[in-house]
């Protein structure tokens, strides 16, 4: 008796599920697609360019003289003031040539001395001359007037022009020696401003030996210890500062970026100007957390590439970039009149994308269409092909033909109907497994 009363409620249980899904009720049927209207929409569209990423300020450090390093008086990656010293050359040779450029200075100077005394001495020789030639002239007048009066003769006023003309060579040679002993002074002083010019290039070659920082940053990589032979010829640098409290990021724009740019804004630099604030994308993947803004290009494009070079700025208060590092620049673009699909409505064949349009009778028709390169893995944006009020199938495209009529639901029509065929499903397992115990007790 207990078993005919299970069996009839198995029986019962058998009739029910029949009824409710023998038939497939509920569940999308093989002729029912979801279908989407095209619209415009609001897109954004994240173009990403390879970067590099430098500091404000990157300064190789050189050496201006030749010498042995004696002391350094930095870390890698400490933060250094500019004029602070970084470190000191050997300096003896450069201080003993500093003190045989001082002596030949002393010595200059004190030849200038020596010509201006010469100068005063002629001077004084031309005075006395001056007096002489006064002199003897007026004794060659009072000859003169004594012979034309028969006082003295011939030889007497001979003697007193001889005398004369004697006195005014000695004027003639002493201003001679003046000449010369001015040009002597001026000589010396030129032997003067030579020796203070050795001077201040051996003080300055001195100053070298004490390399200091040209800027204010942080400090590279140090190739170079204390004992080592370095100079101003040296390939390598003995040292890079760099000033990273603000960054610069250099990437490459194609030429067709760049030709749109100066099309739509009145000139590249006008479009520089008003371009929106840019995103750096780390080398971890994650985004830095202040915007930059791009401030100048190079203004040629590279015939071997098609690029040009353009650099942002990017703040970097808590100094986590660092110069020589990589990320990538990510601009984004606003479309508000952007025709948007999502990219299971595509099929792809042969780099060509093709969707299924839906006409007034339900027919699907495959079509051609482009689509913009840039996307976000969701979405695509569609350039050509398809118009707004057109409408297409949104899933299951890969399972239709060319031609075929379908039943077109909403998409949230479709996600209805799946969840109904999920649960049913859900339903249909459990009355198994019920049925399959049922059975087991009904032995």
């Amino acid at each position: 008796m207990k078993k005919a009363k299970i069996l009839l409620f198995v029986t019962a249980l058998v009739a029910v599920l029949t009824s409710c899904g023998g038939g497939q009720k509920g569940l999308p049927t093989s002729d029912e697609y979801p279908v989407i209207t095209i619209g415009a929409s609001n897109a954004q569209l994240k173009t990403t360019y390879p970067a590099t990423i430098k500091g404000v300020q990157d300064v190789e450090v050189r050496p201006k003289v030749s010498g042995f390093i004696t002391k350094l008086n930095i870390h890698e990656g400490e933060y250094v003031h500019a004029g602070q010293v970084l470190f000191v050359i050997d300096n003896s040779t450069y201080q003993a040539a500093v003190r045989q450029a001082q002596a030949q200075v002393n010595s200059a100077q004190s030849a200038v001395a020596q010509a201006k005394a010469n100068v005063v001495q002629a001077n004084a020789s031309l005075n006395s001359a001056n007096a002489q030639a006064a002199t003897s002239r007026l004794t060659y007048n009072n000859s003169q007037n004594l012979y034309n009066n028969k006082v003295i003769g011939d030889y007497e006023l001979q003697s007193a022009k001889n005398t004369y003309e004697t006195a005014q060579a000695s004027v003639r040679q002493a201003q001679s020696g003046i000449a010369s002993a001015q040009a002597a002074v001026k000589q010396a002083e030129a032997g003067v401003r030579q020796a203070q010019a050795m001077l201040s290039t051996a003080k300055d070659n001195l100053g070298f030996c004490y390399v200091k920082s040209p800027a204010s940053g942080y400090v590279g990589s140090l190739p170079f210890k204390e004992g080592a032979l370095v100079s101003a010829s040296s390939a390598q640098p003995v040292t890079t500062i760099s000033n990273t409290s603000t960054i610069e990021v250099y990437f490459s724009m194609t030429e067709a970026d760049v030709l749109k740019l100066s099309r739509t804004d009145d000139g590249l630099s006008n479009a520089i100007k008003k371009f929106p604030a840019v995103s750096l994308l780390l080398a971890d993947g994650s985004t830095y957390n202040h915007e930059g803004a791009i401030v100048k290009t190079s203004g040629m494009i590279d015939a071997t590439t098609g690029t040009i070079n353009v650099i942002a700025r990017f703040p970097n208060p808590e100094h986590l970039l660092k110069s020589g590092g990589s990320g990538k620049i990510v601009i984004a673009k606003n479309n508000n009149r952007a025709l948007l699909i999502p990219q299971e409505a595509v099929t792809q064949v042969q780099n060509k994308m093709f969707v299924y349009k839906v006409d007034a009778k339900d027919k699907v028709h495959y079509s051609e269409i482009t689509v913009d390169p840039q996307n976000d893995g969701i979405n695509y944006i569609v350039t050509s092909g398809l118009k707004m009020g057109e409408r297409i199938v949104s899933k299951g495209v890969s399972s239709l033909e060319d031609g075929a009529k379908i039943k077109a639901l909403t998409p949230a029509e479709y996600e209805e109907a799946i969840k109904k065929a999920e649960k049913l499903g859900e339903n249909q397992s459990s009355a198994s497994g019920f049925l399959k115990t049922m059975k087991g007790d009904s032995k």
